[in-house]
């Protein structure tokens, strides 16, 4: 019977590079994004990850159908528009709650290992998904090709996130997005080395159909916006952040070293229009509120236009310590600490402040600073 006649199949080798080049751009686009999220608010956190996520869903689907339109069959098929839709917010879901739980979840061994599972689940849920999109054309599989399928995305994706989410430097972002690349590039012919195509007589389309050369068209779009925006992250990336300062003529007349520090014993903050100064002694802590910072006293809580790396760079000689990658904390204003397993809690008794997590980066010296 012609529809049990299982097809020869190749593959165009440009489309295959092609479809590597998309998914490490994702990666980057989507690992880059997120860096630096724990200095932003939580509104400017979920605005970059939604974004992220597009980027690596996006990119995970694009990947996939880059190498479907190199998939050469000696038949005629098309897609199904509706499930091959559905395949790319597959992809994009997956995606961010894998970021959300990475940006909002204390970052640890088993976050990182579940945030890698979800995305590698994801990337085959999306994969089978798109190949069941084909009409006049149906994928066979097997056991032993889904077990390495399923095997091999999970472990990929978790090695994946592990590196560019274990340390968030330049350089683990990049190794981490080589991973990611080859991850899914990898998963999906993985995948197809243990499917069988037959030609079938009958549609069973969800929606309308889509032939290669429409598909062609959309694929081609998302993947030249997804082109923009890895050149954009790029050049975000490879250019050093600078500091948040109001005007170059604000600065000292000779910039500091480490044998000439700057000692700060006031910092600035912005009230009715004004920039008014307070004594870093009656500070209780620092907290990184996107690009600026919040001072809070026994009275209140005032704006700042440091960052808070400009902070902790000022206030090297003074009184504070770094709990967190966005607090800064006087430990003399310090009520109570709470040792919780790897990180711990510094609690004070202000009226806008009532608790300060430390990371278990910086635990141990919170610790010795408090003598606890």
């Amino acid at each position: 019977m012609r529809s049990m006649q299982i097809l020869d199949f190749s593959h165009s080798p440009a489309l295959v590079v092609a479809s590597l080049l998309v998914a490490m751009m994702s990666g980057f686009t989507g690992f880059s994004l997120t860096k630096g999220l724990s200095e932003r608010s939580v509104a400017q956190r979920k605005v970059l990850i939604v974004l992220a996520a597009i980027a690596l869903g996006g990119g995970i689907w694009s990947m996939h159908f880059v190498a479907m339109l190199g998939l050469q069959l000696p038949i005629l098929f098309y897609y199904d528009a509706a499930v091959t839709l559905s395949s790319a917010l597959v992809a994009i879901l997956v995606a961010g709650t894998a970021l959300l739980i990475l940006h909002f979840w204390q970052r640890t061994r088993a976050t990182l290992v579940l945030a890698g599972t979800i995305v590698g689940i994801g990337v085959l849920a999306m994969h089978y998904l798109g190949m069941s999109a084909m009409e006049l054309c149906q994928a066979l599989y097997t056991p032993l090709g889904l077990a390495l399928a399923v095997v091999s995305s999970c472990a990929l994706n978790i090695a994946a996130f592990s590196i560019a989410y274990g340390k968030r430097t330049q350089r683990n972002i990049v190794l981490g997005t080589l991973v990611f690349g080859f991850a899914v590039f990898a998963v999906h012919f993985i995948a197809i080395w243990g499917t069988s195509f037959v030609a079938v007589e009958t549609l069973r389309e969800v929606g309308p159909l889509v032939s290669n050369e429409v598909l062609a068209v959309g694929v081609v779009l998302s993947s030249f916006v997804l082109c923009g925006a890895f050149l954009l992250t790029g050049v975000t990336f490879l250019t050093p952040a600078q500091p948040d300062v109001p005007s170059p003529a604000d600065k000292p007349s000779v910039e500091p070293t480490a044998a000439t520090p700057i000692i700060t014993k006031q910092i600035p903050y912005e009230q009715d229009g004004r920039t008014l100064f307070i004594d870093i002694k009656t500070v209780a802590a620092i907290r990184a509120e996107g690009h600026y910072t919040h001072l809070y006293t026994e009275t209140g809580k005032l704006f700042c236009v440091w960052s808070i790396t400009e902070a902790e760079q000022r206030l090297k000689t003074g009184p504070f310590i770094k709990t967190h990658r966005s607090y800064l904390i006087n430990p003399a204003y310090v009520k109570g600490f709470e040792r919780l397993k790897d990180n711990g809690v510094c609690h004070f008794e202000l009226a806008n402040l009532a608790k300060v997590p430390v990371s278990r980066s910086q635990l141990q010296k919170v610790r010795e600073v408090l003598g606890v």
